[in-house]
């Protein structure tokens, strides 16, 4: 029994040193800056639901006095709306100051698309998926399985179109109505932004921008694209822009917070999602630029 008990406080221990060295290691790993002319990257992958480490990232590069030009790697089928826009504004504002060059991965779509387009340059591979102008908004209706199953749901509102998107209910007309408008318009803002940003006629845009999506060279056609090619090409373009041609690239990260150095990124977002389970916050509203 002692020996058993022995063992275990062993493992305890063994057990806390590891906790301790995965800590040291995250917060002293980081490698020291070399000084110097930089091409500084950023990465933006998988669904964008927030902005704030995108943009603080950015911000970042454009205040490094060092940092030449940014290359924005774009391996994203979109996201948010709003997260989307921030993005599109700080990479619209860094370019009067210094280029940005987008490089586009397996898939730069929607969202994607839409944080692309105010870029000094933008390059995509030929195969690339992009493209994908629209806005989505998916909800859920159960009102009959409720009905079946006998679960009447009360909702008090303070009015009629508080609760627009109540899965026990269908939606009347006019919930569909204001809904549609929302759509409609934030639409109409993303025609905007290729527009402005691409600098072509909004009837042209319009024309290709119902959902479709392309690949970078029918981009390219259509005047969504500069030049084709890989990430390696971007550089050589931020390189040239920059007229930085020793330039070193680097990937800007994000910090990481105690839990992600201690427990790792996904185990946090985990746990985030758990929290926001119990404290009764399990609907989410979003209009999206999400290739769908």
């Amino acid at each position: 029994m002692r020996r058993l008990k022995n063992f275990f406080t062993f493992l305890g221990i063994v057990f806390f040193i590891l906790i301790l060295f995965s800590i040291f290691k995250g917060f002293f790993s980081s490698k020291v800056a070399v000084p110097g002319e930089k091409i500084g990257v950023v990465k933006v992958e998988g669904v964008i639901k927030r902005s704030d480490s995108y943009v603080k990232l950015l911000d970042k590069l454009e205040r490094n006095k060092e940092v030449k030009a940014i290359v924005l790697r774009v391996d994203s089928p979109g996201g948010v709306v709003g997260a989307c826009q921030e993005i599109y504004d700080k990479v619209k504002e860094i370019t009067k100051k210094k280029p940005i060059v987008v490089s586009m991965g397996s898939i730069a779509a929607s969202g994607g698309l839409y944080i692309s387009v105010p870029a000094t340059k933008i390059v995509a591979n030929p195969g690339t998926i992009t493209g994908s102008i629209g806005v989505i908004l998916q909800s859920y209706n159960v009102k009959e399985l409720a009905d079946k199953v006998g679960i009447k749901v009360i909702t008090v509102k303070s009015g009629k179109f508080k609760d627009l998107l109540n899965p026990f209910r269908e939606p009347d007309k006019g919930s569909l109505q204001i809904l549609q408008a929302l759509i409609n318009d934030s639409y109409e803002q993303f025609v905007e932004a290729v527009a402005k940003g691409r600098k072509l006629p909004i009837e042209k845009v319009k024309k290709f921008a119902d959902g479709r999506v392309f690949t970078g060279r029918q981009a390219k056609e259509l005047g969504l694209v500069d030049e084709l090619g890989s990430f390696e090409k971007a550089v050589e373009i931020a390189r040239k822009l920059s007229k930085s041609p020793s330039a070193k690239v680097f990937e800007a990260k994000p910090e990481r917070t105690f839990l992600q150095k201690l427990l790792g990124e996904k185990t946090e977002s985990m746990l985030n999602n758990l929290s926001r389970v119990l404290n009764g916050e399990v609907k989410d509203f979003y209009i999206m630029y999400l290739l769908d």
